[in-house]
């Protein structure tokens, strides 16, 4: 039933409809749909004694950016690498993590790392070029407090969940596509002449005439940015939907660019400085509606990208990128979740970034250079992932070429921008990246430390134990989490615990095994009995995307054993049995602490180190697993590193 289910949920998301179309419009383009907003803005800021050619020549630059990076890279090819039905990096990191170059892993911590980076300003830009078309009704009127308490209420709507407001997203981006494709198309027939801009030659005649070239890429590239976060979405939407619904877009966007181009050389070099092309192509009495409806699409961008943000965390916790985060779940729709700590760290970040730059033209300069990183990260991935699945060497190595030379050129075009503001971005990633690699590592080498022995070579003890009734009974269900992928296996350290830590005598003994798979939305288990009424082996399989609520999942895997009379749960108790009354259950778990005994290299001890302060900023594992506290107990035990060699001490004969 449940895969019957599934297998009609990812039908539904490749089949095209009209409904499906309009949601995608809603969803998906939130963020290169706002871009108008600050582009030309952008370009005219780079030369303001523009003429006719430079304006013609740096719409060609958008509309062939467009083309190449988001049709082709992501909406051509990018949608194609999901990870059933899932995009975005993590995503397809998560398809190639098993390859030999075990590297990758730095790749895709960087690539998410910016990518959340620009997300912290996305939603200051979106918002203050939005609200800045105040002034053209009301000159003195003060942009930031609005931009702040908006970006607030945004903020503040996440932990209520978006799948009721998400119901008006999807017509309210069909209208503000319209609206800025009509508005375009009022002064493209007033100055014909830019759709020369569809000759790519005008775009390199720009480029290598204009020594400011480098400005001049770095605000074009500002029109696709929301091409990752495209990528990201693709869950939500399907790739057929979103490939349709683009070639609506796409053209929307363009006729608007056309517009705002048609309106700067009918201006005749003329542009006060500070005036905004997009609003001076909206007809002075419908400003007020022009910067309503703006925000209304900034408010949007925002949330898509928050959402985002939330799922990029959400995997990277369940690939070893990040310490264990709260999860929340407000919604029964596919995709909503809500993460406390992140979104409160987000605003600090946003309304920091508000309080750092002020307006749009200062974001500008921070903007655009973290996610150039990003899309190169997703270059290299997307390349291996070509290949995994055996498209054509020389195919791929052009692919690489091409894209990673396109992108190469964003990269260094943003890099003037770091002394104005590009290094906000690149801090943040950098610390996040930081963060994403040394767990990633330490986490991978703590894992290598542990030791196992065979299962059934304890099984003779732990059945002793259960029969001797001099021990004092600990509880009728003890329960552990074991490491141990291989089922015939089990953690040393375990077995410890119940034998000689302290003798926990038991009716029933469990080891759960949870294990995350590529496959998003998996949840199902399989257990094994390795002693009859003595020792149940479990393991838990959750997708990427689903909340490990281990307690809730072991009370369904219980009523199975019972209902299949493999499990007798009444409590032992004469006085207990006779009332009908269940046996308890209680969770051991073992906390491993670097041990200072360790002889290790010093890279290893620091690591170590690391990874103890970042696990302060993380869940414990038993809330993270959503366990009952008061059925909780932790022992602490040592984790030893021995890869150097050691002195023994001498016995001396005497």
């Amino acid at each position: 039933m449940k895969k019957n289910v599934e297998i009609k949920n990812r039908t539904s998301l490749q089949r095209v409809t009209l409904l499906g179309l309009i949601v995608t419009i809603g969803i998906v383009f939130g963020d290169i749909g706002t871009s108008p907003l600050y582009v030309m803005k952008a370009i005219v800021g780079v030369d303001r004694n523009y003429d006719s050619d430079y304006i013609i020549g740096a719409i060609s630059c958008i509309i062939w950016t467009l083309t190449l990076q988001t049709t082709v890279k992501y909406v051509l090819l990018a949608l194609r690498a999901d990870n059933n039905g899932e995009g975005g990096i993590l995503a397809l990191f998560a398809l190639l993590r098993r390859m030999p170059r075990r590297w990758l892993y730095i790749v895709a911590a960087i690539g998410a790392a910016a990518l959340i980076a620009d997300g912290i300003i996305t939603p200051a830009i979106t918002v203050t070029s939005a609200i800045e078309g105040l002034k053209i009704v009301w000159p003195t009127v003060s942009v930031v407090p609005i931009v702040v308490v908006v970006v607030i209420v945004i903020f503040m709507m996440q932990q209520a969940g978006t799948g009721r407001i998400g119901r008006f997203f999807g017509p309210f981006m069909l209208l503000w596509f319209l609206s800025l494709g009509g508005l375009g198309l009022l002064f493209l027939f007033k100055c014909p002449m830019v759709l020369k801009a569809f000759n790519p030659w005008y775009a390199i005649c720009v480029l290598v005439e204009n020594p400011m070239w480098f400005f001049i890429l770095g605000a074009v590239f500002l029109c696709t940015t929301g091409a990752e976060a495209l990528y990201s979405d693709l869950g939500h939407c399907g790739r057929r939907n979103i490939t349709v619904s683009w070639l609506f877009v796409k053209s929307m966007l363009i006729l608007n660019y056309l517009g705002q181009g048609a309106w700067l050389i009918l201006a005749e070099n003329n542009v006060p400085a500070g005036v905004n092309p997009f609003y001076a192509i909206i007809p002075a009495d419908l400003t007020v509606i022009g910067v309503i409806m703006s925000t209304g699409a900034a408010v949007i961008a925002s949330q898509a990208l928050l959402s985002g943000s939330f799922t990029i965390f959400s995997e990277a916790v369940n690939l070893d990128f990040w310490p264990k985060l709260k999860i929340k779940y407000p919604s029964n729709e596919k995709g909503q979740l809500y993460i406390p700590a992140i979104n409160w760290a987000l605003l600090a970040g946003c309304i920091l970034t508000i309080a750092i730059f002020r307006d749009s033209s200062h974001m500008e300069a921070a903007y655009g250079l973290a996610i150039t990183v990003t899309m190169l990260m997703t270059t290299i991935l997307l390349t291996f992932w070509m290949r995994f699945k055996g498209i054509n060497k020389i195919v791929c190595i052009c692919f690489f070429s091409f894209f990673t030379s396109l992108e190469g050129l964003f990269f260094v075009a943003n890099l003037f921008k770091f002394e104005h503001g590009g290094w906000y971005s690149l801090l943040i990633a950098s610390v996040l990246a930081a963060v994403m690699v040394v767990w990633h590592k330490a986490t991978g080498k703590r894992a290598q430390m542990i030791e196992y022995r065979p299962l059934a070579e304890c099984s003779g003890i732990i059945s002793a134990i259960k029969n001797d009734s001099t021990i004092p009974k600990y509880a009728s269900n003890v329960i552990y989490f074991s490491r141990s992928s291989d089922k015939k296996m089990i953690e040393t350290k375990l077995i410890y615990s119940i034998v000689n830590k302290r003798p926990k005598r038991a009716d029933h003994y469990w080891f759960i095994h949870v294990e995350y798979v590529d496959i998003p939305d998996t949840l199902e288990y399989d257990v094994e009995i390795i002693s009859e009424h003595t020792i149940y082996l479990v393991t838990m399989r959750f997708g990427f995307r689903v909340a490990p609520k281990v307690s809730v999942y072991l009370r369904q895997v219980v009523e199975d054993l019972v209902a299949d009379g493999r499990l007798d749960l009444l409590s032992t108790y004469p006085s207990l049995r006779g009332e009908g009354i269940a046996g308890d259950f209680h969770f051991v778990m073992l906390h491993r602490i670097f041990s200072a005994s360790s002889s290790c290299r010093r890279s290893d001890r620091f690591l170590m180190l690391i990874h103890g302060y970042l696990r302060k900023i993380g869940l414990t594992d038993h809330s993270a697993f959503g366990l009952d506290t008061s059925v909780v107990t932790v022992e602490t035990v040592p984790l030893v590193i021995n890869n150097t060699p050691g002195r023994r001490i001498r016995r001396i004969d005497r």
